[in-house]
């Protein structure tokens, strides 16, 4: 078994990270050229001077939901289904370039495929799980609208693999599959997984399956244990259907290390700004793919960068996984209150480093608390601070609250910008 997909894994982060940012002003400038959204969000910058981190944090950050926004305007407007964003398409879609196929994904988002082999980058993943060229797969992610199971399947044909496209469900049928063609590996969600293997422990079948490589949900450590006891080693990548593979589990264990293709920041929720390495952010993915140039991609997905180098040899950065999600938007008093008014009403005070907005009580008795940390260097919490604190936080959310200033290192690092305490019972 290989140890590695290929040398890139292997190379010098400084070597990496040199190459990333000098591809860096060409995407820019493919984005800007073939795609209309980009050259509308794009206006004005010129690609020659996005050539490191700090620029690239200057370029405005794209969120799933303007994605859904912009897309479905367009198609309201009898306009592009993608909303300008992908640079292929079909006859009558403007684009030269053909896709393979198009996807529906839930909003609804539509995402296309190119023809590039591998077209989301599942083939590393799947040599980090251990799987081999000329093994049989089976594949359980739905085939329907998503592009979950094209996924795995294009990534073990680029390996080399056979494939079983068993989708989801019709369990009895995919037992029959199982024991009659003996498949090694498995790709789907880790739940399936155990669907098949609980029923194949009551009707007295010992599956084949030996390894496996699983993505869409959760995948907790019982689980993995659970499978690992019965012969399953499983592993995880982090995927989306907009930006493909963005992490994977290596032999190690240790966190996710990015694909080579990535270029990856951590953001505090509710706002554009990179946060030091280490804390818990929103992950922020700058995909290189010429047929959908994602720039600053906003996942909606909390996570951080694992400090350190992985055991297995990968030299690229790792993240810790997944730990929540970003959008933290609470209904407070009948009104929503979004991370990004956090952000607003800290970023009017400089003093502020970051802030939690907790919200507690009983239904219909909603009280909010604003816990703010004070930047390293500046003097203990004024009386007049925290005025100003909740003048700005009436303003901005138009809901009164208190507010607590914190020292430095005070609050958790767990990304939560707003944490609602409220009782239900």
């Amino acid at each position: 078994m290989p140890a590695h997909y290929d040398a890139l894994e292997t190379r010098a982060p400084a070597e990496r990270e040199a190459a990333l940012l000098a591809a860096l002003p060409a995407h820019v400038r493919h984005a800007q050229t073939h795609s209309a959204a980009y050259a509308d969000l794009l206006a004005g910058v010129s690609p020659e001077a996005i050539c490191s981190r700090s620029a690239l944090a200057q370029l405005p950050l794209l969120r799933k939901s303007e994605l859904l926004a912009r897309q479905q305007a367009s198609r309201a407007a009898g306009g592009d289904p993608f909303g300008g964003f992908s640079t292929i398409g079909w006859l009558g879609l403007r684009q030269a370039a053909t896709a393979r196929r198009v996807y529906q994904s839930p909003g609804p988002i539509y995402e296309p495929e190119g023809l590039a082999p591998d077209y989301w980058r599942v083939a590393r993943a799947l040599v980090a799980a251990g799987f081999e060229p000329g093994e049989l797969v089976h594949n359980c992610f739905s085939y329907h609208l998503t592009p979950g199971a094209w996924m795995m399947e294009s990534g073990a044909q680029a390996l080399g693999c056979t494939v079983i496209p068993g989708g989801v469900g019709n369990t009895e049928q995919q037992l029959a599959a199982l024991a009659d063609l003996r498949p090694s590996a498995y790709t789907g969600t880790p739940s399936f997984l155990r669907i098949l293997v609980e029923k194949a422990e009551q009707a007295g079948q010992k599956l084949s399956i030996s390894k496996a490589l699983v993505s869409g949900e959760a995948f907790p450590p019982s689980l993995r244990d659970w499978l690992q006891e019965r012969g399953i080693a499983a592993y995880q990548c982090y995927a989306t259907a907009d930006a493909g593979v963005i992490a994977y589990e290596t032999a190690a264990r240790q966190g996710l290390v990015l694909d080579e293709q990535v270029l990856l920041e951590i953001v505090r929720p509710g706002t554009a700004e990179p946060v030091p390495e280490g804390e818990v952010g929103e992950v922020v993915v700058t995909v290189f793919n010429p047929d959908y140039p994602l720039l600053r991609f906003g996942t909606g997905d909390l996570s951080a960068i694992l400090l350190g180098p992985c055991p297995s040899g990968r030299s690229n950065a790792r993240i810790k996984g997944w730990l929540g999600r970003a959008d933290q938007t609470t209904k407070i008093k009948g009104m929503f209150v979004h991370p990004g008014q956090v952000a607003e009403v800290l970023r009017r005070h400089p003093e502020l480093h970051k802030g939690r907005l907790v919200v507690s009580g009983q239904m219909a008795d909603d009280q909010m608390l604003l816990r703010a940390e004070l930047r390293p260097g500046f003097a203990a919490a004024s009386a007049d601070l925290a005025e100003a604190l909740a003048h700005s936080l009436r303003e901005v959310t138009k809901l009164r609250g208190q507010v607590e200033l914190l020292d430095p290192g005070t609050l958790p690092n767990d990304g939560k910008v707003i944490e609602d305490a409220r009782r239900y019972d």
